[in-house]
């Protein structure tokens, strides 16, 4: 095209043909500035889905943590510190980016083929051919979460493999080009690309930021409940027939594990009453319990100390004993207690057992705000507003002599329920076709009670999608339009569930949402 003597029409086809060749590489750029922002878009509603799921976690720990803290106290202390490293981390970066957009119209924030300039970046991170103060300090901000997320998972084996792509993912030393030189990690990344394509890269160290969350809390909750299953998280419990006994009277209760069962029982038995070693013939294993053969003792209280050892992957683990038990030389006072826990629920009817040992329950009264006797010992307690109540006992013993006794319990209301799906709760892998036909429920974990819980409505949302407020239990024909734009492996979540208690005006505590994954 550009040899020999041409005419004026060859000259005008070359022309042409330049510019056309132009045109393309120009169309090329655009693609490419158009394809860096959509990658953003989904990038962020990722991020936003990921938000959520940490969210959910966090409130769902916070749940146990109050309810168990002694099992999940120092699991959620880990948690919180690295969700304030992950939060503090996302904000700074997500600074970053408003000052970047900043210098892009309003109305041109989603015209992604105008954010092809570099001077943004280029002016805030170098100097030259050194970092400015503010490069050095967004290089500092990755070494800081990196440095922090690997201090708190430490050298646990759990974490190997998230120790090891957070050190990969997050490395800021320099990097070496195709052609074998090295560049700072900075300069590599970020130096003259466009404000489109740097902004993403940003929002895929969010992604990687919450994704990392997300991974370590998994395995923070998976470790702890494994530990839950060992033997050495077992605690032992005194159960008998009554809670006071005569003196010289034979005692009859048994030293049992919190999971009872035929085949939990213990290789060896290292006992003392009183400081005093037991000998084989005062107790025996039976059905997961020893079952103690001891006399009850002088009058007072008494001690029962020592181990349970179980073998466990060839190991020996020890099961601390330690519980008591008081003897009384005749009744002197009145025994009340709930017959399922040590406080009375508000909004429930509490069983309640009042007795006064040696004297009949038809000479046994008891009164108390909320309080009716049901049959013989058997009383009803439903509070009703305060924080505690007081039962007072009467009776008259045979002697003639009347003893009256108080006895204060604490009134609790009825915990936070839990939404569920198909009786499952937190995150649910489910079919599209099975949410649609499903039931949202709410459910109370671990309560002692057999409440009736009726769902009115709740909140369902799909990412990138608004929100469909469902008057109900199941989706109605919004929120199923909602699900079929959803894609596979997506999450939806469930939440804002009003659930009340059949029959009682009681007022609920916030429902915990449920986030379902769509498997197809």
């Amino acid at each position: 095209m550009a040899g020999g003597k041409l005419s004026p029409r060859q000259k005008m086809i070359n022309l042409m043909y330049l510019v056309f060749i132009a045109m393309l590489a120009l169309n090329m750029s655009k693609e490419v500035l158009s394809a860096f922002g959509l990658l953003n878009e989904r990038l962020t509603e990722s991020n936003n889905a990921s938000e959520a799921r940490n969210t959910a976690f966090m409130e769902s720990l916070a749940t146990k943590a109050s309810e168990q803290p002694e099992q999940y106290g120092a699991v959620k202390e880990k948690a919180d510190r690295i969700s304030a490293i992950s939060s503090e981390f996302d904000s700074y970066i997500e600074g970053v980016k408003s000052d970047m957009m900043s210098t892009v119209k309003p109305e041109d924030a989603q015209d992604y083929e105008v954010q092809d300039k570099a001077d943004f970046l280029d002016q805030k991170f170098f100097q030259g051919d050194k970092l400015s103060p503010a490069g050095q300090e967004f290089v500092a901000q990755i070494d800081k979460y990196r440095e922090g997320v690997l201090s708190v998972i430490g050298d646990d084996p759990r974490y190997q493999s998230i120790a090891a792509d957070v050190a990969k993912k997050f490395e800021t030393q320099p990097v070496e080009r195709r052609d074998g030189v090295k560049v700072p990690w900075l300069n590599y990344h970020f130096e003259g690309f466009p404000l489109v394509a740097s902004r993403t890269k940003m929002t895929q160290l969010q992604n990687d930021v919450k994704t990392t969350e997300n991974e370590i809390l998994s395995n923070m909750l998976a470790g702890q409940q494994a530990a839950a299953l060992s033997f050495t998280q077992y605690n032992t419990l005194l159960e008998s027939t009554k809670s006071a006994y005569y003196a010289g009277e034979e005692f009859d209760g048994g030293i049992v594990l919190g999971r009872k069962d035929p085949n939990t029982r213990p290789n060896r038995v290292e006992l003392t009453l009183d400081g005093r070693p037991l000998s084989e013939g005062q107790y025996a294993i039976e059905n997961g319990k020893v079952m103690l053969k001891i006399s009850a003792g002088s009058p007072g209280d008494h001690k029962i100390e020592g181990n349970l050892i179980f073998l466990e992957n060839g190991e020996e683990k020890e099961i601390p004993v330690n519980v008591g038990f008081s003897t009384i030389s005749k009744p002197n006072s009145a025994v009340i207690a709930a017959d399922k826990m040590n406080v009375v629920y508000r909004g429930v009817d509490n069983p309640m057992t009042v007795s006064i040992p040696g004297i009949p329950d038809n000479k046994v009264d008891a009164r108390a705000p909320g309080l009716s006797k049901v049959s013989g010992s058997k009383y009803v307690m439903r509070p009703g507003t305060g924080r505690t109540v007081t039962i007072t006992a009467s009776g008259t013993l045979p002697n003639g002599d009347r003893i009256s006794t108080p006895a204060e319990f604490r009134i609790k209301d009825i915990p936070a329920p839990v939404g569920a799906i198909r009786g499952e709760t937190g995150i649910v892998r489910m079919e599209r076709g099975g949410l649609e036909i499903s039931s949202i429920s709410a459910v109370l974990p671990d309560f002692d009670f057999d409440v009736n819980l009726n769902v009115s409505g709740f909140s369902f949302k799909v990412s990138g999608q608004p929100t469909v407020r469902v008057n109900g239990t199941k989706l109605d024909a919004a929120a199923k339009g909602a699900l079929r734009r959803a894609g596979r492996g997506e999450t939806v979540q469930i939440f804002d569930i009003n659930a009340s208690v059949s029959g009682s005006g009681v007022m609920l505590k916030k429902t915990s949402p449920v986030i379902i994954e769509l498997t197809n």
